[in-house]
C-alpha cells in the first residue's frame, strides 16, 4: 500500500492509502500523486524514526491537506506560515528569517518559542 494525494489546481485535497491498481480505476487518476509518509525536507527516514535511512525521498515532503504540489519541480510543500518566511528550494521547507533558538529540554521550565511576525523574531512562551 502507498499514500496518494489528490491534487486539484495545485492544492492537496485529501491523502489516502491505496494500491496503484485502485488509483488507476478512478475517474481522474492523474489527480492522484504518490507521496511518501517517510519523506521530509528531501530526506527519507526509517519508519517511525528520526534517522535518515538512505531511501529515496519522494517529492521532497509528505503531502498534507492544503499542501501545494509544484508539478514543475515535482514536490509537495506546506503553505507559507508567515509573510517573512522563505521557501528553501533544496528542502522545500519554509524557513524563518532567523533560526529558532535551540531548546534545552533539560532546563526547568523548558523554553518554548513562537514566531512573532510583528517583531520578526522568536519569543519565549
Amino acid at each position: 500500500m502507498s499514500h496518494f494525494a489528490q491534487v486539484i489546481d495545485g492544492i492537496v485535497q485529501q491523502v489516502i492509502v491505496a494500491e496503484q491498481e485502485f488509483i488507476d480505476t478512478l475517474e481522474n487518476p492523474s489527480q492522484w500523486i504518490q507521496t511518501s509518509y517517510n519523506t521530509k525536507g528531501g530526506v527519507h527516514y526509517a519508519p517511525n524514526s528520526n534517522n535518515p535511512d538512505g531511501g529515496i525521498a519522494l517529492r521532497a515532503n509528505y503531502a498534507g491537506i492544503g499542501y501545494i504540489y509544484d508539478s514543475k519541480n515535482d514536490v509537495f510543500y506546506g503553505q507559507q506560515p508567515y509573510p517573512s518566511w522563505t521557501l528553501n528550494n533544496s528542502t522545500w521547507l519554509w524557513e524563518a528569517p532567523i533560526p529558532m533558538p535551540i531548546t534545552d529540554f533539560n532546563s526547568v521550565p523548558i523554553k518554548v518559542y513562537s514566531w512573532d511576525e510583528n517583531t520578526l523574531n522568536w519569543i519565549q512562551i
